[in-house]
């Protein structure tokens, strides 16, 4: 990032010298408050209503074309699809279109980037605003060459007849000396049909790419300012507990000059329980921070996690009836096969590879703060809560960050940074170590399911009774905790019912969801809960194949009423040459001495307030090898299709895909956080191990052409059946099923070593498995 000087053109700035730019076309909308986040949904929204009118598209004389969107790019290339669209309905080439993200004072309010929600939803106005700006020019062109609309074409930006390509004129040359603001409409505006694009619906280059490629400044990580100062925070040794009457209350004292003798030293920051330290260079900072003798009272120890499903069922709840349709209990009694089985989920990382980092510069006037925050409207609300300042007097301006999907500590830090901006005068610049990432970072939330279901004697689905509980809430930014100005009090979302609904159609279903406060911190993760809840779902659904004798696919095809789903899943199993009743090892290992296993599964990811809405369909097939030796998994291949609608950029879309895999691999086969006496004790990546790059298997690809249909999030919903597949693969492979992950080697030997006809015996088996035949 160029150094940032005293007059640094702020984006507030640069919206007003639009506003006030002649020689520009304008499509406005009158300011407004954020969007108020749905009861038991995450987000804030205050009343604040900022002066400037929200701008979504600009073209200007020079032959530029700004947009601007809300939500930001956290590295799915967002930034390049939105970039298309505007391209699009502009008839512009991409190198004309410049999209700036999530900037409060320079881009709508939209609210938080979460869901797979942004070319399926805040696109939306984006998409308008182009078309009404074309639709407008042409206008003043067809008024110009003194001809009807209809007569004309455009190129690049250049309107000519459709008969006489040499008489035209350019977008840029009739604004000249022209300043035209239009209201974006609230009804329809004409659009161009998916037939006539030439933009949308091809594979596009990330816009992105080149400066990273070379190295340029791109980052949160990069700032640099004048007169700026280095600050590290202290923690509490309670590490990732939010929760409880010792959050904010217990620190006893610091003793500042413990680090009195370190050169550089400005400060030593302390309110309620937080602490910081200022230096005049980065490594004064951290040695500071490690050298900084702090006095803390005893924290009441965390009850033992490592029974995660007791730990779950044993945390007070309150019940969420969602369906209930037909007669459940009675069609399970009168099942000619019923089981009942339980999943557990456990804790993960966000795992960002980069530690969080943020600037801060509090001045007289207000705060400005450089952040990689996914939320930058709603971290504006957190700051003005934090230091008492009007909304109005404070900006957020969006810089990429290390990514994470979910919720890391890229706000805490912020926070972290104002609070030592403020107490120093000065800009200051704050990046956690590896060890407070991994500790304080809200983590994607355990998961507890329990189902019991069965079918008739037919082998035709009958019944399904699920149950589903999730820890979690929005993870209240840490240093609003730490000063008192949160009481660190649960806060009970509704967050644990997404995908909660099976796809199947089981003809009677009685489905709840427990809410409960978070254990520890937690917030939300790729895919949310829709993960684990579509783990019970498939994997059970595989059961009840097997038990009923047929095969996975066929079984789920006849079961599954979404005709997208169906052609979905048969593309994807006619890719990976399926083969009707074909059957893995099933724990007994061929010549080459392993166990040979294929899964499959399907998804749709349906997220938002229940009964929500749909992103993308995805469905896998996956194919592994167990080494009965040591339990070793190893994927040997990956087949993974997606329905995504509309793709804006099919290629986007395929990238976006593999990273889920990819993350979900890790997630399925290596990742589970641990915690000790005074919190999470998975501080450092011995301690928490991801997928190393050797371990990626070779991935199949599967895109349905949708391109007449509407867009969906292609953002999370391949993530979403990775854990079904890989533990139906399992079974395949193993002939034991697989019910918690992840699937280490050490959690395989183990079940190799019981007898598959035991694991799955009431006498032999704890309440989380259990089978009841009935005749």
């Amino acid at each position: 990032m160029e150094s940032v000087n005293n007059s640094y053109r702020t984006p507030k700035d640069a919206r007003r010298e639009l506003l006030d730019s002649d020689s520009a076309l304008l499509v406005t909308r009158a300011p407004q408050p954020g969007a108020r986040p749905a009861p038991g949904q995450p987000g804030a929204a205050s009343s604040y209503v900022q002066t400037l009118p929200d701008v979504f598209v600009a073209l200007l004389g020079d032959g530029r074309v700004l947009a601007f969107n809300g939500h930001v790019d956290l590295g799915t290339g967002i930034r390049t699809s939105l970039a298309q669209i505007v391209a699009e309905e502009l008839s512009v080439t991409m190198e004309r279109v410049t999209m700036i993200l999530g900037h409060t004072e320079e881009a709508p309010n939209q609210g938080p980037t979460i869901a797979s929600a942004t070319i399926q939803i805040s696109a939306v106005p984006l998409r308008k605003a182009a078309a009404q700006a074309r639709e407008h020019l042409l206008l003043m062109a067809a008024e110009r060459l003194q001809c009807e609309v209809a007569a004309l074409l455009i190129d690049d930006g250049r309107i000519h007849l459709r008969d006489d390509v040499a008489q035209g004129l350019t977008y840029f040359s009739l604004l000249e000396g022209r300043k035209i603001v239009l209201t974006l409409e609230s009804g329809e505006v004409p659009l161009k049909p998916p037939s006539q694009y030439t933009i949308v619906g091809r594979s596009s280059q990330r816009v992105d790419i080149p400066a990273k490629v070379r190295a340029a400044p791109v980052y949160v990580h990069d700032v640099r300012m004048p007169g700026m100062l280095h600050g590290r925070v202290v923690r509490p040794p309670h590490p990732g507990r939010d929760g409880g009457s010792f959050v904010g209350a217990s620190l006893l004292s610091v003793d500042e000059a413990s680090v009195a003798h370190i050169p550089g030293i400005v400060a030593v920051v302390v309110e309620g329980d937080f602490i910081g330290v200022v230096a005049e260079r980065e490594e004064q900072a951290q040695r500071a921070m490690r050298e900084l003798k702090v006095r803390w009272k005893d924290i009441p120890p965390l009850p033992p996690m490592d029974d995660l499903e007791a730990r779950l069922r044993n945390i007070p709840f309150k019940r969420r009836e969602l369906v209930q349709q037909g007669d459940t209990e009675t069609a399970l009694s009168e099942a000619a096969v019923s089981i009942a089985r339980t999943y557990v989920w456990p804790y993960h990382m966000h795992a960002s590879i980069g530690p969080s980092c943020a600037v801060a510069d509090y001045r007289n006037d207000g705060l400005t703060v450089w952040s990689g925050t996914q939320n930058p409207h709603v971290m504006r609300i957190d700051l003005s809560r934090l230091c008492d300042l009007d909304e109005g007097l404070i900006e957020v301006v969006r810089l990429e960050a290390a990514g994470c999907y979910g919720r890391n500590c890229a706000d805490d830090v912020v926070a972290d940074a104002a609070l030592l901006s403020r107490a120093v005068g000065r800009p200051v610049r704050v990046q956690l170590t590896r060890e407070q990432e991994h500790a304080w970072e809200p983590k994607g939330a355990a998961q507890l399911m329990d189902v019991r279901g069965g079918f008739d004697a037919g082998g035709e689905l009958a019944a399904y009774d699920f149950k589903t509980r999730y820890p979690s809430n929005d993870a209240p930014v840490l240093a609003l905790l730490l000063t008192g100005k949160v009481a660190p009090e649960p806060r009970v979302l509704e967050m644990g019912d997404r995908t909660v609904v099976p796809p199947y159609a089981y003809p009677n279903s009685h489905i709840v969801c427990d809410d409960v406060a978070p254990i520890v911190r937690a917030g939300w993760l790729r895919g949310v809960s829709a993960m684990p809840n579509s783990f019970a779902h498939d994997s059970f659904i595989d059961e009840l194949a097997e038990l009923a004798g047929a095969d996975p696919l066929d079984y789920r095809l006849r079961h599954l009423p979404d005709s997208r789903a169906c052609e979905l899943l048969q593309a994807v199993a006619d890719k990976a040459g399926w083969q009707p009743g074909a059957r893995g090892s099933r724990g007994v290992a061929g010549a080459d001495g392993k166990l040979h296993g294929r899964g499959i599964a399907y998804a749709r990811y349906v997220h938002s307030k229940f009964p929500g809405f749909g992103a993308a369909w995805s469905a896998w097939v996956a194919d592994i090898t167990v080494d009965p030796a040591d339990g070793t998994l190893t994927v040997v291949s990956l087949v993974v299709g997606q329905d995504t609608g509309m793709m804006v950029n099919p290629a986007g879309v395929k990238h976006q895909m593999h990273g889920n895999i990819i993350q979900s691999l890790s997630r399925v086969l290596k990742e589970r956080v641990s915690f000790g006496p005074q919190g999470t004790s998975s501080l450092e990546w011995g301690a928490y191990p991801i997928l190393h790059f050797s371990e990626v298997p070779p991935i199949g690809i599967v895109l349905m052409e949708r391109q007449g249909e509407p867009p969906l999030g292609a953002g999370e919903s391949a993530s979403v059946p990775s854990a079904a597949a890989l533990a139906n693969a399992l079974f395949d492979a193993t002939g034991r099923r697989f019910r918690q992950p992840p699937f280490t080697a050490e959690t395989i030997l183990a079940a190799l070593k019981q007898p598959a006809a035991n694991q799955d015996n009431p006498a032999n088996a704890g309440p989380s498995s259990f089978v009841n035949h009935l005749a």
